[in-house]
């Protein structure tokens, strides 16, 4: 079977080479017993790679099992997986087969496999290297021929280096790591993909069809689309439902579409996570805000200065950092004008003295060299705890741990 025919079968829309690449993967390896790893985004299909991956088997007659295990809740997932024994815990009135039991000879897809307590990875551990296991509550090993394919849309690896998830069992899921792409990697697919779903939501509201302008092909296709396919055939079914002209253009189509220009700061390009994303940029709005307050500031001491220490014209600032300032500056002299904080953090007056033609000195404006002093202050306040200093930076401790590599911070 080759790759069209596979398109056709599962009901796969796309040319993207990223995508025929990872479908050939998918052909390749299911006449196989291998671990697969699928990763890619949420949305992105990793699902139904699983589901070729079993009907292409040898395996395809038996039963195919979907688990997703961030949906079950740890104290129940080993009963869920492995079974259990009558009695073996509180509401256990009869014996249970686990889903390793029934699937006996076919493929269990394990959805969002990082998210396992520790405990139940251990147990997975043994029946991918022997195939046996244990019921909850029973001392007899089971024995079980199921091949296991999983998926994951974090990266796993980080879980492995922050001793959430078992590097042993990692290698062994990874056995033939398949990577589904995103939407915004495919960005031919999109159209294509857009007016299947519109297509098939008029046949199924009985509703014309619809038609997209030039301009909103441009849009649909420049959208980064973080919920990928999923998002994408959510957005066909409300415009087949709810737009009443049925040649859309861009102007209609961002009704539907969530505005991705609400943030105006400068920053690189994102090529981490959402997560990562969201992070940088509170980092920077924090460090224009420090900048817009020291500028603030100079403009106030300036002022005071050119009018011989006299405050009383001054009109408050909107900023209560600024306002705090105001209140505790004193000028000791027209002549010779001296800046005193009433209450520095040492408790003792602290005096600058300024010429009145003073030359401003030009600071660093460098987001690096800001996000690099910000990183080490709380490395140090927190004496090199990383865990409090990502607290104190508002960011998470694996963005915290890839910064200081980044910078090359000790």
């Amino acid at each position: 079977m080759d790759i069209q025919d596979i398109k056709n079968r599962f009901g796969i829309i796309g040319n993207s080479p990223l995508l025929n690449r990872a479908i050939d993967t998918a052909r390749q390896v299911a006449p196989t017993d291998m671990s697969v790893l699928i990763t890619g985004e949420s949305g992105s299909g990793k699902e139904v790679f699983s589901h070729i991956i079993h009907q292409l088997s040898a395996r395809k007659h038996g039963t195919f099992i979907a688990v997703n295990c961030g949906a079950i809740p740890e104290g129940t997932i080993d009963s869920e997986l492995f079974g259990h024994e009558k009695g073996s815990f509180t509401g256990a009135h009869e014996a249970r087969k686990g889903y390793f039991e029934v699937a006996n000879g076919g493929t269990i897809f394990l959805d969002e496999v990082a998210e396992l307590p520790l405990g139940t990875q251990a147990r997975l551990l043994r029946v991918l290297e022997s195939g046996e296991y244990l019921r909850v509550g029973s001392s007899k090993v089971q024995k079980t021929d199921v091949r296991i394919v999983a998926a994951t849309n974090v990266d796993v690896y980080d879980r492995v280096k922050s001793g959430k998830f078992r590097e042993d069992l990692y290698y062994r899921l990874n056995t033939v790591p398949l990577r589904i792409p995103s939407l915004k990697e495919r960005k031919e697919d999109i159209y294509l993909l857009f007016r299947k779903f519109a297509a098939d939501f008029s046949d199924k509201y009985r509703s014309p069809g619809i038609v997209l302008e030039p301009d909103a092909i441009q849009v649909l296709s420049n959208y980064s689309w973080p919920g990928n396919v999923r998002q994408l055939k959510n957005i066909a079914e409300q415009i087949c439902v709810l737009e009443k002209d049925r040649n859309v253009s861009a102007q209609a189509l961002l009704n539907y579409i969530p505005n991705e220009q609400g943030n105006q700061l400068p920053m690189a390009l994102n090529t981490g996570s959402k997560e990562d994303f969201s992070e940088r940029d509170i980092l920077y709005k924090v460090l224009f805000d420090m900048k817009k307050d020291m500028m603030d500031l100079k403009k106030l001491v300036a002022e005071i200065i050119q009018n011989g220490g006299n405050t009383s014209h001054i009109v408050a600032d909107n900023s209560p950092y600024i306002n705090q300032l105001y209140q505790d500056i004193e000028l000791s002299s027209p002549n010779e004008p001296t800046l005193t904080i009433k209450h520095p953090s040492n408790n003792m007056p602290t005096d600058y003295n300024y010429a009145h033609d003073a030359e401003e000195v030009e600071e660093s404006l460098s987001l690096v060299d800001k996000e690099s002093d910000l990183i080490k202050k709380a490395l140090k306040k927190h004496k090199g705890k990383r865990k409090f200093a990502a607290q104190e930076l508002g960011i998470s401790e694996r963005t915290l741990y890839r910064k200081i590599k980044e910078l090359n911070l000790s």
